[in-house]
């Protein structure tokens, strides 16, 4: 009995959290307009404490969108300009010599901060990308021989031109694997862009109001971590990003040809906390097999490695991720 009034309990805290939470996305939208799915995946990579990667052409709101939610939550927010000439130390900081006192002092960088946008990461050479590994990982950064831990929380919202090539230098496979999530960002629809065309040709400029603080969205996340799996489900999610390395194991033959490099044990990890924080964002207390599916895509599409053979046939990773999840049996 007491169990069923914890479970209970548990219930009441998420649904009322979770609508607090759906405030965010609503103060989100009278900014940012048409963009529900990548504020929501937003939410869930903060929820999650998952690194989010916004791929999608100019001018479609991805800098307003992050910086909106930064506001919307007061988290201390930063942007940097990825660029051919940034350096390491640009991003993680560096040591200044003071010639009076003879001494070195930190001088910390802009990845000292809750919630950094990088934009345009795919601008910065190898070892500026390679210098937010670390961060990425471990949310800490080392300066000379020193450790210093990043505030908490700590994400990275990066943006990528899908198009335009020229000067870019390509995310290797292990920085890929650090991101959480990929969203792909579209074009609004024609309504929506009338919208945008009425807001953002005022004179008085609109601006996200927060709704609420970090001590808050902490205290969500512990509700998060308390949102149940039953074992099926983890044999399901197990079995997805299995099917995406030994897709023959489960009937796929025809993707095996297609398939290079399979997701990652950080695939398995991060798709179950994502669906963990998709099914609070629903306002259940666990994960039903459809959250899996919806949440899947973003999680795999950067984590499969396509074949030339299935470049040759002009497939995309989302085409891939689409015929596992038709092909897995659902528990």
């Amino acid at each position: 009995m007491e169990e069923k009034m914890n479970i209970d309990e548990l219930e009441a805290k998420i649904k009322e959290k979770s609508f607090v939470i759906k405030k965010i996305v609503d103060e989100i939208g009278n900014v940012v307009v048409g963009q529900k799915y990548v504020v929501e995946r937003m939410l869930v990579g903060l929820l999650a404490d998952g690194h989010i990667l916004l791929e999608g052409l100019p001018g479609l709101a991805k800098t307003l969108a992050v910086n909106s939610l930064a506001n919307a939550v007061q988290a201390d927010f930063k942007r940097v300009q990825f660029t051919p000439d940034l350096l390491p130390a640009d991003l993680i900081g560096t040591l200044i010599y003071n010639p009076q006192s003879g001494d070195f002092s930190v001088k910390k960088g802009p990845v000292f901060t809750n919630i950094l946008l990088a934009d345009e990461i795919n601008r910065a050479p190898a070892k500026v990308q390679s210098a937010l590994l670390e961060a990425m990982a471990e949310r800490q950064v080392t300066i000379s021989d020193t450790t210093y831990q990043l505030p908490k929380p700590f994400l990275v919202m990066a943006t990528q031109n899908p198009v335009e090539q020229e000067g870019t230098y390509p995310l290797p496979e292990a920085q890929l694997d650090r991101f959480m999530l990929k969203l792909s960002v579209v074009y609004p629809s024609l309504p929506d862009e009338k919208i945008i065309l009425k807001r953002m040709t005022q004179k008085v400029k609109l601006q996200t109001k927060p709704v609420l603080n970090l001590q808050d969205i902490n205290e969500v996340k512990d509700l998060v971590h308390e949102i149940y799996i039953d074992e099926k489900i983890e044999d399901y999610i197990v079995d997805i990003v299995f099917a995406t390395r030994q897709p023959e194991q489960y009937g796929l033959n025809d993707l095996k040809p297609l398939i290079s490099i399979g997701g990652s044990p950080r695939a398995t990890i991060n798709l179950t906390l994502a669906a963990r924080a998709y099914a609070f964002l629903q306002g259940r207390s666990f994960v039903i097999p459809e959250d899996i599916k919806i949440i899947g895509k973003d999680v795999l599409r950067h984590r499969i490695i396509l074949s030339y053979e299935a470049e040759a046939q002009s497939l995309k990773s989302d085409d891939i991720v689409k015929m596992i999840f038709d092909g897995v049996p659902i528990p």
